[in-house]
C-alpha cells in the first residue's frame, strides 16, 4: 500500500515470525555517480520462488550479484538462512554464503563432461559421485552424464547449469534470465520443466526475468522493481489486478487511464461507475483530502474489462484495431478525447469509425488512482 508520504508498502501477512530464507535490508550499491541499488528489501521465505522484474536498468541483475556475493553493497545488510552474509565492512566470498547460481548463458566449461560440470565445487569424497547422479536425475538428465555440453541441446545446456547450482544444496538459488537465449517454444518447454524441478525440490529461488507474463506464470510472488528498489511485492493475481502504483499497472499488460469523479457514493467515468462508499482506506488519502486539494483523480481499465457494441447511440468510435488471430483489439475514442483499447474475439470484425457502446463487464472494476498512486474504496 501507500502511505501519504508516497512509500510503497506490501500487504501484511502473517509470514513475519518465519525465518526468511533470504532477506535483503536497505541494500545500495553506487557505481561511480550512478546509484544501481537505492535501498532494496526483500524477503523470500524457504520454499517460495520470486519472479524479481523490471525495466532495463532498474538494478536487477546488480541485486543478484550482490546477494551471491560477486559485488559488495556500501549499504545495507543480507540475510540467508538466519546468519547474516553481509553488512557494512563485512562479507562472505561467493562460495561460503551457500547461495546458487544459473546465469543467462549457462556459462558451462567446454571442456568438461556433463557429470564434470555439475560436479565443479563439491568437495571430494565417496558421496559427490551419488550427489551427481541424484542432481541430474532431478533435471531429467539421467544417463548424459558423459555427454559433452556441445553434444547437448540449448535446453539440456541450461539443465546442466542449474544441476550444477543444485549440486551443493544451496540455500536460495538465483535464476538471471536462464532461459532469454533459447526460441520461444523450446523457452516454453524449458521454463515449465525448470518450474517443476524447483517445486518439486521444494527449493527457495529468485527468478529475474523482464517478461511480465514470465513472471506472472512462474512467481509464487512478484517484485517489481523501479530504479533500484522494489516498488511493490505480491501475489501475481494482486500485483495484476491491485498495483500500487502507475508504473506497476502501466508494466503488467495493456492498461489504459481515464478521468473520474466522484458523484455520491459512486465512483463516475465515460466507460461506467463503480461504488465508493464514504470513508478511506489504506492505499492513500481520504477522498474527502483529495477533494479539498482538488488532485485529479483517474482510473485504470484494462481491454478485458471493457464490453464494445456497435450503436448509433454510443459515446465511442473506433479509431484503430489490430487482429490478433483469436481476438481483435479495438482503440476507442471517448468524447473527453482520452482513449481505451477494448479486447473482443476474432468473430467481432468492427470496421475502424464504427460508433460503439463501451460499458464496463460485470464483475470487473474501476481501479481508482491519484498523483500515480492508488486510493483505495474500502
Amino acid at each position: 500500500m501507500v502511505s501519504h508520504s508516497g512509500h510503497i508498502h506490501t500487504k501484511p501477512d502473517d509470514t513475519g515470525s518465519q525465518t526468511a530464507a533470504l532477506e535483503c535490508q536497505g541494500l545500495t550499491k553506487r557505481f561511480g555517480q550512478v546509484k544501481a541499488i537505492a535501498g532494496l528489501d526483500l524477503r523470500v521465505l524457504p520454499g517460495q520462488i520470486v519472479a524479481l522484474l523490471g525495466p532495463s536498468g532498474c538494478g536487477k541483475t546488480t541485486a543478484l550479484r550482490l546477494i551471491a556475493g560477486f559485488e559488495q553493497p556500501d549499504e545495507g545488510v543480507i540475510t540467508v538462512g538466519g546468519r547474516q552474509v553481509c553488512q557494512p565492512g563485512s562479507a562472505m566470498p561467493p562460495e561460503k554464503r551457500n547461495v546458487g547460481m544459473v546465469f543467462q548463458e549457462g556459462a558451462l566449461f567446454p571442456h568438461l563432461t556433463v557429470a564434470q560440470n555439475v560436479a565443479y565445487g563439491l568437495p571430494r569424497g565417496n558421496g559427490r559421485e551419488k550427489r551427481v547422479g541424484g542432481v541430474l536425475d532431478l533435471v531429467g538428465l539421467d544417463g548424459l552424464g558423459d555427454r559433452m555440453p556441445h553434444e547437448l541441446s540449448g535446453g539440456q545446456q541450461q539443465r546442466v547449469a542449474l544441476a550444477r547450482a543444485l549440486a551443493p544444496q544451496p540455500e536460495v538459488l538465483l535464476l538471471d534470465e536462464p532461459f532469454s537465449n533459447l526460441d520461444p517454444q523450446l523457452r516454453e518447454q524449458v521454463r515449465q520443466d525448470v518450474l517443476q524441478i524447483l517445486k518439486n525440490g521444494n527449493i527457495t529461488a529468485i527468478f529475474v526475468t523482464h517478461d511480465q507474463e514470465e513472471a506472472l506464470l512462474v512467481g509464487d510472488m512478484v517484485a517489481v522493481m523501479n530504479e533500484g528498489r522494489v516498488e511493490q511485492m505480491g501475489p501475481p493475481e494482486d500485483i495484476f489486478h491491485n498495483p500500487a502504483t502507475r508504473f506497476v499497472a502501466q508494466f503488467f499488460g495493456m492498461v489504459d487511464f481515464i478521468p473520474a469523479w466522484r458523484q455520491d457514493d459512486r465512483l463516475m467515468t465515460e466507460v461506467g461507475s463503480v461504488s465508493w462508499p464514504a470513508g478511506s482506506g489504506p492505499f492513500g488519502p481520504p477522498m474527502e483530502i483529495l477533494e479539498d486539494t482538488g488532485e485529479s483523480l483517474e482510473v485504470m481499465v484494462r481491454p478485458d474489462c471493457l464490453s464494445c457494441v456497435p450503436s448509433g447511440q454510443g459515446q465511442g468510435r473506433i479509431t484503430a484495431r489490430e487482429f490478433r488471430g483469436p481476438f481483435y483489439l479495438y482503440r476507442v475514442a471517448l468524447p473527453s478525447g482520452h482513449s481505451v483499447r477494448c479486447l473482443l474475439s476474432h468473430i467481432d470484425d468492427l470496421p475502424v469509425g464504427t460508433t460503439v457502446s463501451v460499458d464496463l463487464r460485470h464483475g470487473h472494476s474501476l481501479k481508482p488512482f491519484s498523483e500515480g498512486r492508488a486510493v483505495d474504496r474500502n
